[in-house]
Parts: C-alpha cells; structure tokens; sequence
C-alpha cells in the first residue's frame, strides 16, 4: 500500500505546474530546438535575404522593440508605439466580445424558444470570415481606432456567444429539478449552475474568439489611416523593403499569440478544474 502511494506521489511529481509533465516540457523544447536549428541551417544555405535565419530575426526583434532601459521594463519607444497599441485595441475588443457574448449566450441559452429562432442568425454570422467585415465597418465609422476595435469585437463575439448557449442548453436536467427542488432564484441558478456547467464551452469559444481577435487586430491595423501597431509596423516595413522587420513583426504576432493563449489555459485550468496543454 505504502508504495502504491508512494508512486502516486512521485507521478505528481514529475508534473509541471501547468499539469503537463517535466518530461513532455523537455520533448516540446527539444522539438523546437530541432526546428529553429534546420531553419538556421536552411536559410544559411540557401543565403537569400527574402529567408533569414531565426538568429537574425530574433535579433531585430530585440533591437527594435526589447533592448530598452531596465526602467522601462526593457522596451523600446518603438515597442510603445508599435506593441501597446496594438495590445489595447484587441483587449478592448476582445473584452467586449466576452462580456457581450457571454451575457447574450446565456440568455439564449436559456431558452429553447429563444434558441431556435436565433440558431440560424448566429450560425449565419459565425460564418462570414471576419475580415470580410472589415469594410463594413470602415463605412460605418470610418477609419480610426473605435472601427478597429468595433471590427475586432463583432468578429470575435459570435464563438463565445454560440459556445456558451450551447453550454447552458446542455445542462443536466437533473440539476435543474434539484435546482427548481431547492427553490433557487435565477441569480443563483446563474451562478451555481447555469454558468459552472457551461465553462467548458464558453473557454473553447474564449480561445477561438482570441485568435480571431489577433487576427482582426492586425488586419485592422493594415488599413490606411493606422498609424501605430504591429500591423502598420508590417506595411511600413514592407514599403521599404525592410523584410527583416517583417519577419521580426511575424515573429512578435507569434509570441504574443502563444502567450496569450497559454495565459488563457491557466486560467481555465484553474476555473475549470481540469488539464490540459498550451
């Protein structure tokens, strides 16, 4: 008995703190080596300057954005002008396309009536590709950032809305007799119930609707009238030829959309109780 638990302990651990294991997180860093250290030597080869090697990039990325002074946490003026604000229009977007799909998810939800007749609306809208919207709303509002973010919310509402009503359709009815037993309010249904239920559904609608949201930032910022972002750091740099910053500027939409996504794993584990990997 003492070294079955024994083993159980040491399987807890070989785990990582995200849940994955420590051997799983060294096969991953090995995997990426092995991919950076075939591109450098591709690239070496191959001696064109539309295909630069990662050292190089990674470099130009330093340079122009995180080789800045230890008070300002390492960046640059270039990484306020051109990160932040990219960074502010698709959390301003994104959060609204939470809380609006969110709300609006669980009101459907909750209501088969309601559901019926708004399924063929919302399936419509979760199927035009997002940046096709964009001149929609260049029409509406014009260029400038409230149509950026406008653009970025709109596309990304519809998977955390869709998502979440189906997570509250999906309820298990017998927690809704013990709830209608015990007399809950619907505040507290909400709370107890409804929303713990429908978590799983709503974080897979949150991580979609987050990459449509990167997605929708940069496209946004490619459109004349931006005149920061990353996105306009890629048309900028693409004018002038400039391909190692667009390979930079690739390379930074890369990152942030692991971090991003990593962050939002962590978070779910932690709400939802359950694994799984970046």
């Amino acid at each position: 008995m003492t070294g079955g638990r024994g083993d159980k302990g040491s399987g807890r651990a070989m785990k990582a703190p995200g849940g994955v294991t420590k051997g799983h997180l060294l096969l991953r860093l090995l995997v990426l080596l092995l991919a950076l250290a075939v591109w450098q030597v591709a690239a070496q080869a191959h001696g064109s300057v539309y295909f630069p090697p990662p050292g190089r990039i990674a470099h130009r990325a330093y340079e122009l954005w995180f080789s800045g002074p230890v008070r300002h946490l390492f960046l640059t003026g270039a990484a306020v002008q051109d990160v932040l604000p990219s960074l502010g229009r698709m959390a301003a977007g994104f959060g609204i396309a939470v809380v609006a799909g969110t709300a609006l998810g669980v009101a459907v939800g909750r209501s088969r009536r309601a559901y019926a007749l708004c399924n063929p609306v919302l399936q419509f809208a979760r199927a035009v590709p997002p940046p096709a919207l964009v001149p929609v709303f260049v029409v509406v509002l014009d260029f400038g950032t409230s149509m950026q973010i406008a653009s970025i919310a709109f596309s990304a509402v519809w998977p955390v809305l869709v998502n979440t009503a189906e997570g509250v359709r999906n309820t298990d009815p017998l927690r809704l007799d013990v709830a209608a037993v015990l007399h809950l309010n619907p505040l507290e249904r909400l709370r107890f119930l409804l929303l713990p239920s429908a978590l799983p559904r709503i974080f897979a609608g949150l991580r979609l609707s987050l990459s449509l949201a990167l997605v929708l930032m940069v496209f946004s910022e490619l459109l004349p009238g931006t005149a920061d972002g990353i996105g306009y750091t890629l048309t900028d740099a693409q004018s002038r030829s400039d391909l190692l910053t667009v390979w930079a500027a690739l390379l930074l939409l890369g990152v942030l959309g692991y971090l991003l996504n990593t962050a939002l794993l962590a978070v779910e584990r932690r709400l939802v109780g359950r694994g799984g990997t970046a």
